[in-house]
């Protein structure tokens, strides 16, 4: 009786070696993961500045939802100074509907109105109300979702 055990060598002769050769591999090989991960990273941070409008401000948080879009729309900003940009083109209150004009294929083409969290509430409602006055009808206001980040950080 001891000698059969003696002779299988105590740890179950070839049958674990040959069963640890067919296990299955519990490890997962997450280097390439890694790497599309990283090149997406690059890639978005590459990209984002580039999704802004050029004047930097900071605009007030609301939480309804996104508007789809057709086309691109016309950019209006004031910024906190009064100053306000057609794109990113410097006007005057008197030249603004002149300078959208230029760039809006009709009354019907949609101007966005981005004005900053602190720049004075009627110089936004003046530059509303002449792009109104002038026929255009689809004016809308561009906010951040609540708890975003401003794009400038």
């Amino acid at each position: 009786m001891g000698m059969s055990v003696a002779g299988k060598g105590g740890r179950g002769g070839g049958r674990r070696r040959r069963g640890a050769r067919n296990a299955m591999m519990s490890e997962i090989n997450v280097t390439p993961f890694v790497d599309v991960v990283l090149v997406l990273l690059i890639v978005f941070m590459v990209a984002a500045p580039m999704m802004t409008v050029g004047v930097a401000i900071d605009l007030p948080q609301t939480r309804a939802q996104e508007m789809e879009m057709q086309r691109t729309p016309i950019t209006v900003s004031v910024t906190p100074d009064g100053a306000i940009f057609v794109g990113e083109d410097a006007v005057g209150v008197e030249a603004l509907v002149a300078r959208v004009a230029e760039e809006a294929e009709s009354t019907e083409t949609r101007i966005y109105v981005r004005g900053d969290a602190t720049a004075n509430y009627g110089l936004v409602m003046q530059v509303m109300g002449e792009l109104s006055g002038a026929g255009y009808g689809r004016i809308g206001l561009i906010t951040e979702q609540a708890g975003a980040s401003p794009a400038g950080e």
